[in-house]
Formats: structure tokens, C-alpha cells, sequence
């Protein structure tokens, strides 16, 4: 477990206990006592600095790297990971930027180890549920879908100051909560927009320097379906995906926050309907999703994250310009060493 920020000492670490296929090893930190401490906590077999990250990928009991630094430290350790030949699991946003996405990718693909982006919600029963709902058709055409996620960090709270360092950050609360938005909908309907459109805002100025405070966006799909998605910082913690479709509609509320009960409601074809999940430990069915030891694809991939980046990219790009923008995909040629 390299970086044992607030997500890794809230949920991840604790999962390891929860989790039927996956072994905590070892943890890393730049504090070695936080290291030393969370180690014994949670029962770690070996605890090491950022320093010394090198001799922690030479232990042959470290199969797989799970990233949980700020974004902008994804690229550095994923790569150093691949070369030293162990499996990487990566912490969403995948990483600050798409360049930073593609030399991940390219660097997994190189040593044959299996890279994926940490997406919880592709294993969550409720959101799981939601996805049969709109493959099964009952829905019929898809014509809008509404989304959002909100978290409230006040100005004096313990949010890390990274989260406002665009160049540690990748962005504000777009690429830390909204990315959610944007890739939980593209795996629900198994689609990729083409366009977006967006407005930002920052209302405390002094704060808000470097990334946004909120940002509301609009994703044309190719199939038609029209996205309008919100996230912010700036508002009480909640969130929802609604879907909207010829036969009726179906939603899900809470969507993204991981300690809270969820349900699933609806009405298609003039019947209501509503179904409860309880608060699961959704990171514990990640570290299970066992795409290692069953030598398969991992779901979502490295390339599946970079492409989330590149639609946030085009999203803030939409707000800088004030016009909606083409989404501009990488292609598949620049995952690929060049000359390979």
C-alpha cells in the first residue's frame, strides 16, 4: 500500500481485513513513524519510507502495488512498479494529467503486469443493479441522464493542501468526486461522449486559486444520450445518477459515498419500484475482483482511466473556452513504445 492518506487509513487498509484473496504486505509513507504505526495497526509484515520504495518492490512476497498518493504521484510509482515486474491496482483520479495516464499505461504494458483503475463502484450490488436495469432494456432508449456528487470543505477544515495544488491534484472537486460521475455513466450505458460543455465557479477566491470550487458539465453521447452532471465542493455531502428513458426511469441514491445506505427506485412502464442495500465494505470486493490470479483483463483497465481524464480534460477545457469542445481520446498507437 504505497501513500496512507485519509481514503487508505479510512477504507482501504481496514478492507484488507474484510478481503478473502488479498494479503496486506507492506505499507509506504514519507513519515516513517505513520508508517511504522499503521503497519503494526493493521498488521502490515513490513512497513518502509518513499525512500526506500525500491527495496519494498525487491520483497517477492509483494505481488501487486496498491497507489493511493495524490494524483500527480500516480505516474512515479505505477512505473516504478511495472518495471520491478508487480501488478498495479491505482487509486481514481488515474492520474493529473493524460500524458501521466498514457506513460502509466505504456510502462504496464511493457513489463506484462496487469494495470487497473481503483473504481469501486463496478462491483457495488446497488450500482450493479442499475446497470442490469439499463442493459436488460426495461428502460428502453435512453434519452438523459442527471448526476451528481458534493462534498462540504469549508475554508479552515483538514482537507490536505494538495487538493488545491493543480499540479498534485490534477483539479478540484471535478477530479476528486466527479470522476465518479463521469465514469460510473459510461459504464452504465457502456457508451463514450463526444462533447462537452461546461461552467465553473469559485466563490472563496483566495482558497480557490489553482482549481475549481464547483462545475457543472453537459456530455453528449454517441448513441445520443445527453449527461448533465454537478460537483462541488462547496455543498453537503450527496450524490445520485437518474436516469431518464422512453419506458420510465430509474435512480440511485446515495450513488458514490461508500458508508452509506443506497437505493435503487424507479418507474417503467406506469409501475413503481424500490430496492435497499445496505453499507457494504465495497473496497474489500475490489481487492477480491481477483483479475490476477484468474489471468483475465482487469475491468476497468489503465486505458479505461485515461480515457475519464480525457473527458475531465475536455470538460475544463469547455469552461475555459465557454463554447462546448470535441473530447480528444487518445489513440491506441500512444500506449505503445514508440517504434513497437
Amino acid at each position: 500500500m504505497v501513500g496512507l492518506g485519509a481514503i487508505s487509513q479510512q477504507a482501504v487498509l481496514p478492507a484488507f481485513a474484510h478481503s478473502k484473496k488479498a494479503r496486506l504486505v507492506a505499507v509506504l509513507s514519507g513519515d516513517s513513524g505513520k508508517a511504522a504505526r499503521l503497519g503494526k495497526q493493521f498488521q502490515a509484515e513490513q512497513h518502509y519510507t518513499n525512500a526506500e520504495y525500491a527495496r519494498c518492490l525487491r520483497n517477492p512476497d509483494v505481488e501487486a502495488v496498491y497507489v493511493a498518493t495524490p494524483p500527480g504521484e500516480h505516474e512515479k510509482y505505477t512505473v516504478a512498479a511495472a518495471r520491478a515486474k508487480k501488478h498495479v491496482l491505482c487509486e481514481k483520479p488515474l492520474a493529473a494529467s493524460v500524458d501521466q495516464c498514457r506513460r502509466m499505461v505504456r510502462a504496464c504494458h511493457e513489463n506484462a503486469v496487469q494495470f487497473r483503475t481503483a473504481y469501486r463502484k463496478y462491483f457495488e450490488p446497488s450500482s450493479v443493479t442499475l446497470k442490469k436495469i439499463i442493459s436488460s432494456g426495461q428502460l428502453g432508449r435512453i434519452d438523459v441522464i442527471h448526476t451528481a456528487f458534493t462534498e462540504f470543505r469549508p475554508a479552515g477544515d483538514n482537507t490536505p493542501d494538495w487538493f488545491f495544488k493543480r499540479k498534485l491534484s490534477g483539479g478540484g472537486p471535478l477530479m476528486d468526486i466527479g470522476i465518479y460521475c463521469v465514469n460510473t455513466c459510461r459504464w452504465l450505458v457502456d457508451d463514450d461522449p463526444l462533447e462537452a460543455a461546461a461552467f465553473s465557479w469559485r466563490r472563496d477566491l483566495r482558497r480557490y486559486k489553482e482549481v475549481e470550487e464547483g462545475i457543472a458539465f453537459r456530455l453528449n453521447f454517441s448513441s445520443g444520450i445527453v449527461l448533465e452532471g454537478t460537483t462541488s465542493w462547496g455543498a453537503a455531502l450527496a450524490s445520485f445518477v437518474q436516469v431518464h428513458a422512453e419506458k420510465g426511469w430509474a435512480s440511485l441514491s446515495p450513488a458514490f459515498a461508500f458508508e452509506e445506505e443506497r437505493r435503487v427506485t424507479g418507474k417503467i412502464a406506469g409501475k413503481w419500484f424500490e430496492r435497499e442495500f445496505k453499507a457494504i465494505d465495497e473496497f474489500a470486493l475490489e481487492l477480491d475482483a481477483d483479475c490476477i490470479r484468474e489471468n483475465r483483463e482487469p475491468e476497468p483497465d489503465g486505458e479505461q482511466g485515461t480515457r475519464d481524464i480525457a473527458i475531465i480534460d475536455s470538460i475544463y477545457r469547455a469552461a475555459r473556452l465557454g463554447h462546448p469542445v470535441v473530447i480528444r481520446y487518445p489513440s491506441a498507437g500512444s500506449f505503445k513504445r514508440r517504434g513497437a
